[in-house]
C-alpha cells in the first residue's frame, strides 16, 4: 500500500466526524461526487471498507474507527510541524511559551529573566489560556514549550522537568464559615451544598452534570468564588486568583502539584533545550528566594 496522503485523512476524518458525505462535501467546499471517489480509493488503497452506507449517512467500520484513532494526530501533528517549520524560518526567530493565566507567577517572570540574560537564547513570546489548553497549544504547534502542572494536566506525548513541587489551597470566600479554619482537609470541601465544585467543558465542549456552576474561564471562575458560589483547589502560588475577596486555606491532604516545563517528545530542538534548562534555573532562583524571606 502507498503512503497515505494528508488530502485523504483530511477528507476521510471530516466524513467520519459528521457521519454524511454530503455535510462533509459542504464543510470542505467541494462537491460530493470527488468526495466520494477519494473515500472510495482511499478504501481501495488500505484493502478495508472505512464506512458502511446507512439511510442516515454512514457509520465507521472497525477498521475506520482505528483509522480515525489514528489519523487525527496524524493530521494534528504536521499542521504543528508547519505552524513550528514557519516559526523557525522567520528572520527574527522567536519560541513560544504556554501558560496557565494566573498561575506561577514568579517563575515565569524568573524564566523570562534567566532567557533575556542568556546571549544564547531566543526571545520569548508568552501565549496565555485557559486549564487544560497549555496541552492543545503545544500539540498544533501554537507552542514549542509550556508550563504545565502534573495532577492537572494531561501530560500525554510530552517530555517534562520538574521544577517545583508545592502544597495546594482552597480558595473560599471570605464569608464562608470554613475561612477561618487554620487548614483543611479533602473531606471538609467535599459536597459542600453551598459551595458545590465548579464545572469544566469537556473537550467536546459539553458539561457534565452537577449542581455547579459551568465555567470556561479562570476570571469567571474567580469571580464565582467571590460571589459565593463555588470553591477551588489551586497551587499555593497561583496568586493572581486570590481576590481581596477570597480567603486561601493550605488543604493538608490534598495532591502535591508539580509545576514541570513541558516539551514534545519529538523535539530535537537545540533551542527548545535551552529554554528547559533556563526554566530550571529560574526555578532554583525562586526557591532560594522563597527561602530567604521565609
Amino acid at each position: 500500500m502507498d503512503d497515505l496522503e494528508t488530502r485523504e485523512l483530511r477528507y476521510f476524518v471530516t466524513v467520519a466526524e459528521e457521519q454524511h458525505v454530503g455535510r462533509a462535501a459542504v464543510r470542505l467546499g467541494m462537491s460530493q461526487p470527488p468526495l466520494s471517489r477519494a473515500i472510495r480509493q482511499l478504501e481501495l488503497r488500505i484493502g478495508a471498507a472505512l464506512f458502511e452506507r446507512t439511510p442516515r449517512g454512514v457509520e465507521l467500520t472497525p477498521a475506520g474507527t482505528v483509522l480515525l484513532a489514528e489519523a487525527r494526530p496524524a493530521l494534528a501533528a504536521m499542521a504543528a510541524a508547519g505552524r513550528r517549520a514557519r516559526r523557525a524560518g522567520t528572520p527574527s526567530r522567536r519560541l513560544v511559551l504556554a501558560v496557565k493565566a494566573g498561575a506561577d507567577h514568579e517563575l515565569l517572570q524568573a524564566l523570562l529573566d534567566v532567557q533575556g540574560a542568556d546571549p544564547q537564547a531566543l526571545p520569548l513570546d508568552v501565549q496565555f489560556g485557559e486549564v487544560h489548553e497549555q496541552a492543545a497549544f503545544l500539540r498544533d504547534g501554537s507552542a514549542d514549550v509550556a508550563l504545565m502542572h502534573r495532577t492537572y494536566d494531561d501530560l500525554t506525548g510530552f517530555d517534562t522537568e520538574d521544577l517545583r513541587t508545592e502544597q495546594q489551597v482552597a480558595i473560599l470566600p471570605r464569608s464562608h464559615r470554613l475561612a477561618a479554619r487554620a487548614s483543611l482537609s479533602v473531606a471538609d470541601l467535599r459536597d459542600l451544598p453551598d459551595l458545590p465544585a465548579a464545572r469544566w467543558p469537556r473537550v467536546d465542549g459539553t458539561y457534565a452534570d452537577g449542581p455547579g456552576p459551568e465555567v470556561h474561564s479562570q476570571a469567571q471562575l474567580a469571580q464565582l468564588v467571590a460571589l459565593g458560589r463555588t470553591v477551588i483547589v489551586i497551587p499555593r502560588s497561583s496568586r493572581t486568583l486570590q481576590w481581596p475577596e477570597h480567603v486561601a486555606v493550605p488543604v493538608l491532604d490534598a495532591p502535591l502539584a508539580t509545576t514541570v516545563v513541558a516539551w514534545p517528545a519529538t523535539s530535537t530542538s537545540p533551542d527548545v533545550a535551552r529554554v528547559v534548562r533556563n526554566a530550571v534555573r529560574a526555578a532554583a532562583l525562586v526557591a532560594g528566594a522563597e527561602a530567604r524571606t521565609a
